[in-house]
């Protein structure tokens, strides 16, 4: 006598039919994603998409290709100048290149912290900005 076995399949198949989306859904998507308290798992589960495919505009936003048509940069941005401490802690990140010259340490409201030197590229540090910001 041969055992039978019942059980129960489940097969979850979830298909968009969106082909498409604007510069500013794909950014919205991206902030979902990769900003502060994102999960790449929730937004690809909530706009059903590929992880590659947000890897993918991640990529293009980061090089400026993802769209001319994305919302400007903003023409400026409040600074603050702190007064230098006699021990200051060290910041996460790369060690300072040189003497330190030239370097620069951005703090967004949303704790997050750039430290950037001379050399950066301007308009790859603008997108940057303006995909943390949000």
């Amino acid at each position: 006598m041969i055992g039978r076995t019942t059980g129960r399949v489940e097969v979850i198949a979830r298909v968009s039919g969106r082909l498409s989306w604007t510069v500013e859904q794909k950014l919205a998507m991206l902030r979902d994603a990769f900003g502060p308290g994102g999960s790449v798992r929730a937004a690809r589960e909530r706009y059903e998409l590929t992880s590659g495919l947000l890897y993918t505009w991640r990529r293009q936003a980061m090089s400026g290709q993802l769209g001319a048509t994305g919302p400007s940069r903003p023409a400026f941005a409040e600074v603050r100048v702190a007064e230098p401490a006699l021990s200051a802690p060290a910041l996460p990140g790369p060690p300072p290149v040189g003497d330190g010259v030239g370097r620069i340490t951005i703090e967004l409201p949303s704790g997050v912290r750039l430290s950037v030197d001379a050399t950066v590229d301007a308009n790859a540090l603008a997108r940057v900005l303006e995909v943390l910001a949000g």
